[in-house]
């Protein structure tokens, strides 16, 4: 029998020691059988990041003195690299189609109005072809318009119009620019998530080739700014995670062997400090909640999803009752992080409405409020909260039907993506070429590229295997994303929602298959054998997304191609 007795030392606690192998697993050493390596306290605390082999340095010329440094470089230099690509992508055209598409109708000129008198404007229905003809000449009209979604997004969108102008390209600018900036931070995140640079790197370049962000970074719509703040905040949360993990690590007691010892005072007792990181993870989470509602679900999430890691930490450390070691350090610290901070954040991004007297029902409380319960509080502030609760009636009751409208269930295999705009040009007409024999077609199909999202669907199987059968806390953090931005809409199913909706959790489904591919590539001390089958199959996957993605580019981007091309392109009869 293997002994697991504590081993004491002197000045320190008894610990458990890791117990030796069976004799049945010794036995099977003759049969190739290699016991999984047992992971010091402190690499299990602050994992270390993946580093390449002497080998691939040496096959790529690079001297073993400067190997450190180039891994260091890298560590920026190659997200850094995917960005460039991913904004080349997105700027690329920017401005076409000249047109105002889907619903920019309603944010395009919110924006204009936003940054122009503080407050949305009611505009005249046949206004757009001014608009496109000559903007200049366009006034902003002073009457209120009634809008349904907080004002963040329309100030992102509105400062890029404030740069370049009330244009295709002025409105779409803003959104591109945090479409190339969501890729940097997912290359940074995936990079510190799986704690390898090469994966980080390719959770990127996954989101970059993905047809849906892409088309969703040149269009003017609200969705793209909500999954960047949300994704701003998922990141803020990894750092605070692993600096509170350092903090508790620093403070746990060494061996004379010099070994870090789990000790149950510390991991109860230890007060993890200020944590700024989760400040701006909670000012990320509010500014997602201003821009669309649905921001909320996350708020939710991810804070429950702090406190779940402090409770790992503490476990980790050697914590004996770690949910009441958090609960009596922790929680109250975390509510106060995200919540007030989301709430104040959200409410100060109402100032333009709250600074004028002219915004939608802004004098609502001194006409119609005049009298009640809550009429000592603020005119501004009782206002605000009745047009709350009407859009918020508007929001559960819209059930009107839409051409393009989907069910929740059919999004991670695109049943229904959103054509944006159509036309069909005649040879030698906005792009189509003279010779064709028949019409052409230009679209902007706000779809995924196909074999992404169906490569994804396993990568979730197997992050959900990892969650539930190895405790892996990667996975955990990766379907916590993918839940707080799907699964609540299956509670509206009646309600008019649409595939593009999901842009806010397609990172956590580049990370969930970035994962995926790494375990086929191989963990580390795999044999040669099969870390080169499991790059090769990797690679013709990998290869294959990003033909898909040139594949459909043209109705991405709104090219304008042979009719017969585009119905080649309609995989499904459910896409016309």
């Amino acid at each position: 029998m293997t002994s697991t007795a504590p081993r004491a030392l002197p000045g320190k606690e008894a610990v458990e020691q890791p117990a030796q192998p069976h004799s049945w697993q010794q036995r099977l050493r003759a049969f190739g059988y290699v016991p999984r390596p047992v992971i010091g306290l402190r690499d299990r605390l602050v994992p270390p990041y993946t580093r390449p082999s002497g080998r691939v340095w040496a096959q790529l010329g690079v001297p073993p003195t400067a190997a450190p440094a180039v891994g260091r470089l890298m560590a920026w230099a190659g997200p850094l690299l995917v960005a460039l690509v991913a904004g080349v992508l997105r700027f690329w055209h920017l401005g076409s189609p000249k047109a105002v598409i889907f619903d920019e109708t309603y944010y395009a000129k919110d924006a204009w109005a936003l940054v122009k008198q503080g407050y949305e404007a009611s505009w005249p229905k046949d206004i757009d072809k001014s608009i496109l003809a000559n903007p200049d000449a366009v006034p902003v009209p002073v009457e209120p318009g009634y809008v349904v979604h907080p004002p963040v997004g329309k100030w992102v969108i509105g400062l890029g119009e404030q740069l370049f102008g009330f244009t295709p390209f002025g409105w779409r600018f803003m959104v591109a620019l945090l479409g190339t900036l969501s890729v940097l931070m997912l290359c940074r995140i995936g990079r510190r998530l799986l704690r390898s640079t090469f994966l980080g790197c390719l959770a990127g370049a996954l989101l970059a080739v993905d047809g849906l962000h892409f088309v969703m970074s040149r269009t003017a719509l609200l969705d793209l700014v909500l999954m960047f703040f949300v994704l701003a905040a998922f990141g803020c949360l990894l750092i605070d995670r692993d600096l509170a993990r350092a903090r508790l690590a620093a403070a746990l007691p060494v061996d004379a062997e010099g070994v870090l010892r789990p000790d149950a005072g510390v991991a109860a007792g230890l007060r993890l400090g200020w944590r700024p990181w989760r400040l701006t993870a909670g000012l990320m989470l509010g500014l997602a909640c201003a821009t669309k509602w649905n921001g909320l679900y996350f708020l939710a999430a991810f804070g429950l999803l702090t406190v779940l890691w402090d409770v790992g930490a503490r476990r980790t450390a050697g914590g004996v009752r770690p949910y009441r070691a958090v609960l009596r350090r922790d929680v109250l610290p975390a509510f106060m992080s995200t919540i007030p901070v989301a709430i104040v954040t959200y409410v100060a991004s109402w100032t333009g409405w709250i600074a004028t007297d002219k915004g939608y029902f802004r004098d609502w409380a001194r006409t119609e409020g005049g009298d009640g319960a809550w009429s000592w509080l603020p005119d501004w502030l009782r206002s605000l909260w009745h047009y709350e609760t009407v859009v918020y009636d508007f929001h559960v009751s819209l059930t009107s039907g839409h051409t393009y409208q989907s069910n929740p269930w059919s999004w991670i295999v695109l049943g229904r993506p959103v054509s944006y705009f159509y036309e069909d040009p005649s040879a030698g007409r906005s792009g189509c070429p003279a010779t064709a024999a028949d019409k052409c077609a230009r679209e902007v199909l706000a779809m995924g590229t196909p074999l992404l999202w169906w490569a994804a669907c396993f990568a979730l199987a197997y992050v959900l295997w990892r969650w539930l059968f190895r405790r892996d806390w990667r996975a955990g953090g990766i379907l916590c994303g993918v839940v707080a931005g799907w699964v609540p809409w299956f509670l509206y199913q009646e309600r008019t929602i649409f595939l593009f909706y999901a842009v806010v959790f397609v990172p956590f489904l580049c990370l969930a298959l970035a994962m995926l591919i790494g375990a086929i590539i191989g963990p580390p001390g795999s044999d040669e054998r099969r870390r080169t089958i499991g790059a090769v199959g990797a690679g013709v996957l990998v290869l294959l997304i990003i033909w898909n993605f040139i594949y459909f580019w043209p109705i991405y981007t709104g090219q304008a191609i042979p009719m017969d091309d585009w119905r080649n392109r309609m995989w499904l009869d459910t896409w016309v």
